[in-house]
């Protein structure tokens, strides 16, 4: 078992005899993905400290060069699980840090969901220095899903968070959105984000949202905008059809820039609610599937209908009804992201970089 992985490992700790370059910082990345989030933060803060060299190491172009760049940087990032790290030993001067793609804690993860993996996780995390949450008070679930000692835990901040607090030209956003998608223009914008189930008939989404009843009430004022979870769209996009208006977003480059010019969230048990409640707008939770989705899934770290920053509705006429009572309750909003974020500011990705090239830094 992972004698894949064992091999990876193997060819890169033949380069760890070479020195450490110190101002070489890694990414490790799949190859499908374009470099974004939290990875990209981060290497625009360092990009104001000093002169500092980039490496993107691919996960699956190998090459000697590569692998000799990874095994002599001074700090290596990641932002996702890499099996072959629970293999490879880098020298004691080099810090590997977990940024984490997911924002809080929300869905069960990891080793929390998944006994079997906690050996492998364990290891990896042997060859983590430092992992990046964005609450003290998640930081005991990220230690069982990652199998991580605490101390190696810091709550620094959610680097792609930062974002949200920039200055952005909001009207600007708003006038590109409308002119890509006309039918949106002098509407306000409700973005239905579901996420993936793991049983096929739950993901034709229109098969439990009446986009004509939607419509016929909402739409005068309201325009659906669909963002569907890639492997939706990859297994099912082409059953998602339906002869009324609303537009689909699923292939719209900007997640944030989304969410920064909708009105009202739909959502389930997807984690992208946890950044929409640092914008303090609406969030309602459409949970059609909710007993067959709590009886097979992976479960939630906290209880899910008392917890959740917003109404748990199950119907059309329900979701309908929320919308047009906009009574919402911007304290639970504000509670609920107090349990997800230390602080809510912007500075995460400077926080991130102070602490590695201070006390976080040091050798040994």
């Amino acid at each position: 078992m992972y004698l894949k992985h064992k091999i990876y490992g193997k060819l890169f700790n033949l380069f760890t005899k070479f020195s450490i370059n110190d101002k070489q910082i890694s990414f490790i990345l799949d190859s499908s993905e374009s470099f974004k989030g939290n990875l990209d933060y981060i290497k625009k803060e360092f990009e104001k400290r000093g002169d500092f060299q980039f490496n993107f190491f691919y996960k699956d172009k190998l090459s000697f060069s590569s692998f000799k760049r990874l095994a002599t940087s001074r700090y290596v990032f990641l932002n996702d699980n890499f099996f072959p790290l629970a293999f490879m030993n880098f020298k004691k001067d080099t810090k590997v840090i977990q940024l984490w793609h997911a924002p809080g804690a929300f869905k069960k993860f990891g080793a929390s969901s998944d006994n079997k993996s906690r050996n492998i996780l364990g290891k990896i995390s042997r060859n983590i220095d430092y992992l990046i949450t964005s609450s003290d008070n998640i930081e005991e679930y990220y230690s069982e899903a990652f199998q991580i000692n605490k101390s190696k835990i810091k709550s620094l901040g959610l680097p792609r968070a930062d974002y949200y607090f920039k200055n952005h030209n909001l009207d600007k956003l708003r006038d590109n959105f409308d002119s890509k998608y006309p039918i949106a223009k002098n509407k306000k914008i409700v973005l239905y984000a579901p996420t993936f189930r793991d049983n096929p008939e739950n993901n034709n989404v229109f098969n439990f949202l009446d986009l004509e009843k939607f419509n016929r009430e909402l739409g005068d004022e309201y325009i659906l905008v669909l963002r569907l979870h890639p492997k939706i769209k990859k297994f099912f996009k082409d059953k998602i059809e339906v002869n009324q208006e609303y537009v689909d977003c699923s292939d719209f480059k900007n997640e944030q820039e989304l969410l920064l010019i909708s009105d009202v969230l739909i959502s389930d048990y997807s984690s992208i609610m946890i950044e929409f409640a640092l914008l303090d707008k609406p969030i309602i939770f459409f949970t059609y599937d909710y007993d067959t989705y709590m009886s097979e899934d992976r479960g939630f770290y906290f209880d899910f209908k008392e917890n959740v920053p917003g109404p748990v509705v199950y119907t059309t006429d329900e979701l309908i009804a929320e919308i047009k009572n906009n009574d919402f309750d911007k304290n639970k909003i504000s509670e609920f992201r107090k349990t997800q974020f230390n602080a809510t500011d912007g500075e995460a990705s400077k926080r991130v970089v102070d602490f590695l090239l201070n006390d976080g830094g040091k050798n040994g």
